[in-house]
């Protein structure tokens, strides 16, 4: 039996690529992606050169532009970096059938088993790494370990365009040298919180038993902490089992209680699902959401409906009640949405719906159809959707 072994991919500042991709004269220049200088908002990303001046996600843009005000400035374009992401998602889902898309920039590949066909997992990482800068344009860092989690904080130790490869046998090795900030999961307030018990090594946190880091963070905290500094995987990417489902999720650089930022983050989900019930011709008549605090407490709800959900508005409408019927204001760190009682499209169904509503399903599933072949947009239920409350200008859309 082949040694488990996994890879995990993360675009190298994201956003800022794909300006510079579509504009190669921002190439070597700051750029900035998000909200525009003299407007609230914040840092989505930004290129390199910019971080050379401190700049950083989820910085306010007032501050970035003090740092560095000949940065060029551009705002979100997340209808873009979502079709370049799809089309990167595409590439690493030829490499293996068990890709776990994490995020719009990030993706977790099982590649267990598949040595014959790509090589060793160094060489398997250049090829992926090789293909998604010659097919797409952009740049990749990439962590090779035994398990997701070991494997995530590695594609983050050599930015940007880097390979890092945690051999099999050293993974609680590789997290007890690591600074406390490369833990991931472990927050601002969780670092502030080890400066104040006097922690400043994950050696240091290695050294503690399993009880006493219960003790002192939390049963679901402690336990992950004590998983993850021995080099164990938490279960970060818990894939939902049981009846058919698509889901996907997204874990936040910084935790957020921003209300129009999770239904923005919200709405994402939604379009990613959507799409892929369009490109199976399906639909479904349950909805599930998970939400993840800050302090590791995960709530899970679903709904079923007494229909099957043909259109991104309603699968939204739906997702937006279940946040809101579970989330209490504390801040969050991973939103994940799914469907699950899935069944093959029929137009014996159909027949029960609003021509509207029909109307809207076949617009955004020709839609899905054009974006598969590289040649259109699905439609965004928030553009169909009469929002209730007014909203502001703050761009609150950040990734890293």
């Amino acid at each position: 039996m082949s040694a488990k072994f996994f890879i995990h991919i993360d675009l190298d500042a994201f956003f800022a690529s794909v300006e510079i991709l579509d504009n190669p004269a921002l190439q070597r220049k700051p750029v900035i992606v998000g909200a525009l200088p003299g407007n609230r908002g914040v840092v989505s990303t930004c290129s390199y050169e910019a971080r050379a001046f401190g700049i950083r996600s989820g910085m306010p843009i007032s501050e970035a532009y003090r740092l560095c005000p000949s940065a060029v400035f551009l705002p979100v374009r997340i209808k873009r970096y979502s079709e370049v992401s799809n089309k990167v998602m595409e590439i690493l889902s030829g490499f293996t059938p068990d890709m776990l898309q994490i995020s719009i920039d990030e993706a977790s590949l099982d590649m267990t088993g598949t040595e014959r066909l790509w090589g060793t997992p160094l060489e398997t990482a250049h090829r992926i790494q090789d293909a998604v800068s010659k097919e797409i344009g952009i740049s990749c860092s990439l962590g090779i370990a035994s398990n997701r989690y070991v494997a995530k904080i590695a594609s983050d130790i050599h930015k940007p365009h880097g390979i890092t490869y945690v051999q099999p046998g050293t993974e609680a090795a590789f997290m007890q040298e690591l600074p406390l900030k490369k833990l991931w999961g472990a927050g601002k307030k969780t670092q502030e919180r080890f400066a104040e018990l006097g922690i400043v090594t994950v050696k240091q946190l290695a050294g503690m038993s399993e009880s006493m880091l219960k003790q002192i963070f939390g049963n679901a905290f402690g336990e992950f902490l004590y998983l993850a500094v021995h080099g164990h995987d938490p279960g970060i990417y818990q894939e939902r089992k049981g009846s058919q489902s698509l889901s996907t999720e997204e874990t936040f650089e910084l935790d957020i209680s921003d209300r129009e930022f999770l239904e923005t983050k919200l709405l994402t989900l939604c379009e990613e699902v959507m799409e892929r019930l369009y490109n199976h011709n399906a639909s479904a008549t349950t909805v599930f959401l998970k939400i993840r605090y800050d302090n590791f407490i995960t709530v899970n709800v679903q709904k079923t409906l007494k229909h099957p959900i043909f259109n991104c508005s309603e699968l939204f409408s739906t997702a937006c009640a279940l946040l809101y019927e579970k989330w209490n204001g504390q801040p969050v760190r991973l939103l994940g949405l799914g469907v699950s009682n899935i069944t093959e499209t029929n137009e014996h169904e159909q027949y029960l719906f609003a021509d509207s509503e029909l109307k809207q399903a076949k617009a955004e599933k020709t839609a899905a159809e054009l974006k598969k072949q590289g040649r259109g947009k699905i439609i965004r239920a928030r553009d169909l959707l009469i929002k209730s409350q007014p909203r502001d200008n703050t761009n609150s859309n950040t990734e890293e």
